[in-house]
């Protein structure tokens, strides 16, 4: 690649020039709950009080046999000791490589607050209980869409997608509860490690890092920007 690439762009554009310097905002042990499910919710708590958009979406990242990583974002609808979790389609593509690979990473990014937080760590499918509990309190429409649509595959157009979700209405019509369809439900990551990052000017920024150790207990470590 040419050296003068980053001046390829329209003058309007100037990627290379685009940066922010974030302000003084430090983020230190003493700052940091006792255990990484308690700050995750606190900052959670702090995104939505911000006024952040959809402060519980997440970016999640795959990988497929070959080992070729994908991914997207995600809502997260459940933070607890044992893990983080959110619902989707079994049949998905994401899901196949959950069910392949067992393992996830994700990032809450809050630009807004120039935070970010990752994890990793082993996925596994929750209780249809679970699932059950979490699917009472979706809106109808959503209900409707998760049996109207099979997540992933190609369809000819939007049409395809609005007939679908029309013609599972009607299958509905005089049902009062829908139930949950056998390919839904939901994810648990069950984190090894949470990286807690803040942004600090002159790009030396915190992060404070929560790892499992082999016996299970967790440690906190401070990482280099």
């Amino acid at each position: 690649m040419r050296s003068d690439a980053v001046n390829a762009a329209p003058e309007d554009v100037r990627i290379a020039e685009m940066r922010v310097d974030y302000p003084e905002a430090g983020f230190d042990l003493d700052s940091l709950a006792p255990t990484w499910h308690e700050q995750l919710l606190r900052w959670l708590a702090e995104a939505d009080a911000a006024g952040l958009p959809e402060p519980n979406a997440m970016v999640l990242a795959t990988v497929d046999v070959a080992g070729r990583p994908s991914s997207r974002t995600v809502l997260c609808k459940g933070i607890e000791p044992d893990g983080v979790v959110f619902f989707t389609n079994y049949t998905s593509a994401k899901s196949h490589e959950l069910g392949f690979g067992r393992f996830a990473s994700a990032t809450f990014p809050w630009y807004g607050l120039r935070r970010q937080v990752h994890f990793r760590g082993p996925a596994e499918q929750v209780s249809p209980q679970e699932t059950a509990r979490y699917w009472a309190s979706r809106p109808r429409g959503s209900q409707l869409g998760a049996w109207a649509s099979a997540q992933s595959t190609v369809v000819a157009d939007r049409r395809t997608l609005d007939d679908a979700l029309a013609a599972i209405a009607r299958r509905f019509t005089d049902v009062e509860q829908v139930p949950v369809p056998s390919h839904w439900g939901g994810w648990r990551i069950s984190p090894e490690r949470v990286e807690f990052w803040q942004g600090r000017a002159n790009r030396m920024h915190d992060r404070l890092r929560f790892e499992r150790t082999d016996d299970l207990e967790w440690i906190v470590q401070r990482l280099a920007p």
